[in-house]
């Protein structure tokens, strides 16, 4: 294959991988081996199809055994996703929410669902403390 086959195949697989498919990142690092063997030959070392297939294929499987799990484990990282910076604010709730229901309540600026986290319901009008920040709810209680 030519130099500019391995690049364009390279760029496909880590095109799809980036924009189109959850691989867990197995197409980012046959995308990365095809895109090397193409500089490869690029750069002047020219090489039969036999040996581009097994320096391509060495690089594929090198590369996943020994860096996939760890940088996909880093990339993926399970993060907490609570947001503890506006833990004890009081916010003015318009609706009454149950316990465990939800409503919309404008704070910072933006709109936000907010969920009655506690064990009372919070009336119309009444102060709510916020507990925690869930992605984009704020977890409140009397």
């Amino acid at each position: 294959m030519p130099w500019w086959g391995w690049l364009i195949l390279g760029g496909i697989l880590f095109g799809a991988e980036l924009g189109l498919i959850d691989a867990a990142f197995y197409l980012v690092f046959l995308g990365l081996s095809a895109l090397l063997v193409g500089l490869l030959m690029l750069f002047g070392f020219n090489m039969e199809m036999w040996l581009q297939w097994l320096i391509f294929a060495g690089l594929a499987l090198g590369s996943m055994l020994f860096f996939r799990a760890r940088v996909y484990r880093r990339l993926h990282a399970p993060g907490s996703g609570y947001d503890t910076s506006h833990v004890g604010e009081e916010l003015l709730i318009p609706e009454r929410i149950a316990p465990g229901e939800s409503a919309r309540v404008a704070y910072q600026g933006s709109t936000w669902t907010v969920r009655n986290n506690g064990q009372e319901t919070i009336e119309a009008g009444e102060q709510a403390s916020i507990d925690k920040i869930d992605s984009l709810t704020i977890l409140v209680s009397k």
